[in-house]
């Protein structure tokens, strides 16, 4: 699929290839071979977790292997961006004109964007929203206006903040796998959390935020699923929240209500429905009062969507093409992983790991089919392709320092070959 998706735009029509509006197709960014500061670091990290990842997550204890996963993706991110440079890279990322930070300063009042923000989602328009501004619902620039509002404003800062949370997400799978399967098999996908290629989005775009983001609230749901008393009720009513806001940050997080089911059917106990879905509907509701309404916010974005090259840009190719984009954010490990996962017999067996990575796929397939997902899926899907990775604890124990080579390599190709932007 991937060989395809490359290949058709170099044997299609002119018009056809332009209207994909991708040059280095299915990836969005442009080829542009080079190298940077973070080259040794990053060849040096994958080194690393490729020889001495294993041992470590068969040995650490839990806690520690848990923090660790998250500092080494956080080391692995932070170094892939630097191959494009500190402002490239890094610091520059969110500052674009199209980008977030170039509202934040426009923010006079927060209660006032909330209320105004429906009505500047259009393009075309004076006071139209920066291209990721109105692609999003509002949580989304709040967060940076906050950030700003607590001294933490400027480039780095939002892109540190980015990494941190996308990277945490590491931390919310292996707490999940444990949770809805078992201990051993969670650590059998800690490396590969920890080195995924997905890492080349996650530093620096707003989705490995959301990604972190939507991985916890599915962690606390998973917590919920498999505790008792107090305490499933409190992890119950906070994955509600951490939800609930997640849908405020990307309309298409709503699809991790796929994701929710997995964990559900998976620990076989719905009981934190009845606390988690009020828990989310008080997140929508303070919105509301604020003066959004999501659905209003969605509609508009459809709209909005359309305004742009979306209504170019062929489904007959990125249909299909999209899958490829997303394969080279899991990675060939994680692609494997899954063809094992869709045996019929583990699919009868239901066993959570399975549950997790098809809950995944099918949330891609449902963001594929509505025709809003026409490129830039890499970033866009983080959060449901990141569960893929969990299928990593399919494949047999010998093999793994072959396919965390592969998922490195991955990586390293396209952050050195492709000069990745959205």
């Amino acid at each position: 699929m991937l060989v395809a998706a490359v290949v058709a735009p170099m044997v299609g029509d002119a018009e056809w290839r332009i209207n994909i509006f991708a040059l280095a197709p299915p990836l969005f960014g442009e080829f542009d071979p080079h190298f940077g500061y973070g080259t040794v670091a990053a060849v040096l990290t994958a080194l690393a977790v490729i020889a001495y990842g294993p041992v470590l997550a068969a040995r650490l204890s839990w806690t520690l292997l848990v923090i660790t996963s998250m500092a080494t993706g956080l080391v692995w991110t932070f170094s892939l961006s630097m191959i494009d440079g500190w402002n490239r890279g890094f610091a520059g990322r969110l500052v674009r004109p199209d980008e977030y930070l170039a509202e934040v300063s426009e923010v006079s009042s927060i209660t006032g964007m909330l209320e105004e923000f429906s009505s500047r989602i259009l393009d075309f328009q004076p006071d139209s929203w920066t291209t990721h501004v109105s692609g999003h619902p509002p949580g989304s620039l709040l967060t940076f206006v906050l950030l700003d509002r607590i001294g933490l404003g400027g480039g780095a800062w939002a892109a540190g903040f980015v990494i941190v949370v996308g990277c945490s997400a590491a931390g919310a799978l292996l707490i999940t796998t444990a949770r809805l399967g078992d201990e051993a098999t969670a650590r059998r996908i800690a490396p590969f959390v920890a080195l995924t290629p997905g890492a080349v989005w996650i530093g620096v775009s707003a989705d490995g935020y959301y990604m972190g983001v939507a991985a916890w609230g599915i962690a606390l749901l998973a917590i919920a699923a498999t505790a008792a008393g107090k305490r499933a009720v409190a992890a119950a009513v906070g994955s509600g929240l951490v939800l609930g806001f997640a849908i405020f940050l990307n309309y298409g997080l709503v699809l991790m209500g796929v994701l929710a089911i997995a964990v559900l059917v998976a620990a076989r106990k719905y009981r934190p429905i009845l606390y988690a879905v009020p828990a989310a509907g008080v997140v929508a509701g303070i919105f509301a009062a604020f003066g959004f309404w999501w659905f209003d916010g969605y509609h508009l974005v459809v709209e909005r969507y359309y305004q742009g090259v979306a209504t170019l840009r062929p489904f007959s190719y990125w249909g299909w093409a999209n899958f490829a984009s997303a394969l080279c954010a899991v990675g060939p490990a994680a692609a494997v992983g899954l063809g094992r996962a869709l045996r019929p017999r583990r699919l009868r067996r239901r066993e959570a790991v399975v549950l997790l990575a098809v809950a995944g796929l099918l949330a891609m397939i449902i963001a594929d089919l509505s025709a809003l997902s026409k490129a830039e899926v890499e970033r866009i899907w983080l959060p449901f392709s990141v569960w893929l990775l969990v299928a990593t604890a399919l494949l047999p124990r010998q093999s793994h320092r072959f396919w965390l080579a592969g998922q490195a390599l991955t990586a390293l190709l396209i952050n050195h070959l492709v000069w990745t932007y959205w």
